[in-house]
């Protein structure tokens, strides 16, 4: 059966239609207004209309970034988009006359789904996904199984506390891990040096045209690559937050493999290296349990779409 999939960003989404291989086979975006959520619900359901008048659409999956409720149904919360207590799979559902059904699932749990069944996860029965960029999203799978927890908003890793009175975090508490392991700690760190280091920043100056406060993570990542001292310390700086944290969720999860995606896995080795040597040296029990490899996701960008879709045909009954 061919899925849906819509990965809805804070100001466009993407949908695919995906077959049961994981292969997208049509994708098309739409902007959307982040403030106006109604007009989301019509972006989909007009994107799918489209996708569907020349693919034979089974279900729609949905990866939302937020708290979604148990029955995958409602988002509780959004950070970025105006959901709150937000119907989204019965308004979607509507629009589409009812002929489909839909799933909605948190983005970040989208992505492991799709990296768990088709991606870097496919030889593994327990693993754990970083999305590492504005901030840092999780997916756990336990024996092959997604966790989702008893309310739906399980493996929000990025705000388990790691260093008490610390960086301020959007969530209102202080010292989350996202703050040390983030594309936004990247950038606030860049700016930082910039500021009191300008002699060694001088090439992130130069890729800022002069002004520190408008690095960007991509400077960092391009910077690094072509050498640059300071931009390589910050990568290995950040590498070593994701690695200290995963050593954390190892004593509690005891995953097979760690993956890593969002835009900061771009840097490669330079953020992976820093990460799994962090990690080692902080995992306890070294001598006597094996060390779950950390490696770059396969499906990048498309992870969402993926995920989403794969979900979806799976929450519906068997046919035949």
């Amino acid at each position: 059966m061919l899925a849906a999939g819509v990965d809805i960003g804070g100001t466009k989404i993407a949908v695919g239609v995906v077959d049961e291989t994981g292969e997208i086979l049509a994708k098309v975006k739409r902007p959307t207004q982040p403030d106006d959520p109604a007009s989301i619900d019509a972006a989909i359901a007009d994107a799918v209309r489209e996708l569907s008048s020349e693919h034979e659409v089974g279900a729609v999956g949905l990866a939302a970034a937020g708290f979604v409720s148990a029955d995958r149904k409602t988002v509780t919360f959004a950070p970025n988009i105006a959901w709150r207590d937000y119907p989204l799979a019965d308004n979607v559902s509507r629009l589409l006359g009812g002929d489909l059904p839909v799933v909605v699932e948190n983005d970040a749990n989208a992505a492991g789904w799709a990296e768990f069944v088709y991606g870097a996860g496919r030889e593994a029965r327990s693993m754990a996904l970083l999305t590492v960029g504005t901030g840092l999203g999780g997916a756990i799978v336990t024996d092959g199984t997604l966790l989702r927890g008893a309310h739906g908003f399980a493996a929000e890793i990025g705000h388990i506390r790691v260093v008490p009175d610390g960086h301020l975090c959007g969530c209102g508490h202080r010292g989350c891990w996202e703050q040390y392991a983030s594309g936004s700690a990247l950038v606030r760190e860049a700016r930082q040096a910039a500021v009191a280091q300008p002699e060694r920043a001088a090439r992130l100056l130069e890729a800022a045209h002069g002004d520190a406060s408008t690095i960007k993570g991509p400077h960092v990542t391009q910077l690094a690559a072509e050498g640059d001292e300071l931009s390589i310390e910050l990568l290995r700086w950040l590498g070593e937050g994701v690695g200290r944290g995963c050593a954390g969720l190892a004593s509690v999860l005891d995953p097979e493999i760690f993956i890593v995606g969002g835009g900061v896995v771009d840097a490669g080795e330079l953020l992976l290296g820093p990460a799994r040597e962090a990690y080692e040296a902080s995992l306890p029990a070294l001598e006597v349990r094996p060390v779950a490899p950390i490696v770059a996701a396969h499906l990048r960008n498309d992870a969402g779409i993926v995920g989403a879709a794969a979900l979806a045909r799976e929450a519906q009954p068997a046919q035949g």
